[in-house]
């Protein structure tokens, strides 16, 4: 189904039942990447799926991308579609957005999981270049549910590398949602990022799996299922806290 948010006319899907989490899939992709794996976090949530502006069933519209914009539409879709706070799962690029989200909505988050995602631009170990081609399996999936039509594509690939590229950092220290870290040992993420991500949120937990990609979502699919829903249901009780001292307390 269609909404128009922000400006918007964006696709999105709602599974299940339960508190709303909101599933925000990376770049040059679409919600349908999440379907082997947190799609089925539906058996114990209400689920939206929704497709980034620009990116699967929802079409591109004029104009530049940054994160204040696409967080932007997040909000808009958590206030007019949700109708209030949600929990955000979100991976790669769009954990960039959730974190944005977090930091500028903080009363709209219940709680946050990024997955295989940066707060910086320094935290990639490679970005997607101004005018540069993708892999002919992404045009080709992209093609297949655009509005926009195969043609577009490079106009998507041009004005979200330059975002990428933006010099904006993510103010961790702003975010106060309870939040999983949950990264991969051999990501295009740097390693030393995403424990700087999670130092630098007070109320983190963190992750990194073991012989994954940035495509941990499809190497380990019922394992990062599982890892999500946990962080979403229960409180962590460590026996021995340090980070954690005063909170446990």
């Amino acid at each position: 189904m269609y909404e128009t948010v922000n400006g918007v006319r964006t696709w999105y899907e709602v599974r299940g039942e339960g508190e709303p989490v909101v599933l925000l899939h990376g770049g040059f992709s679409d919600s349908r990447d999440f379907e082997p794996s947190l799609a089925r976090l539906a058996d114990r949530f209400r689920v939206f799926l929704v497709d980034r502006r620009g990116h699967g069933r929802t079409p591109d519209v004029p104009g530049p991308v940054s994160v204040d914009v696409l967080a932007g539409d997040v909000i808009a879709f958590l206030e007019e579609v949700v109708g209030g706070p949600a929990h955000l799962v979100a991976y790669s690029a769009g954990g960039v957005v959730a974190l944005g989200v977090a930091q500028r909505r903080p009363d709209l988050v219940r709680g946050l999981a990024v997955l295989n995602t940066a707060f910086a631009k320094d935290g990639w170990v490679f970005l997607p270049q101004p005018g540069g081609e993708l892999p002919g399996e992404i045009a080709d999936r992209y093609a297949e549910v655009s509005p926009d039509g195969r043609d577009h594509l490079p106009v998507v690939v041009e004005k979200f590398a330059r975002a990428a590229h933006d010099p904006e950092v993510v103010d961790l220290g702003a975010i106060t949602s309870p939040t999983l870290v949950l990264g991969s040992d051999d990501d295009i993420v740097h390693l030393e990022h995403t424990v700087a991500l999670y130092r630098g949120i007070a109320n983190a937990q963190l992750c990194i799996l073991p012989g994954t990609s940035h495509l941990m979502l499809f190497e380990r699919p019922d394992l990062c299922t599982d890892l999500v829903a946990g962080f979403l249901t229960t409180s962590p009780e460590p026996l021995m806290p340090i980070r954690r001292a005063e909170v446990v307390a």
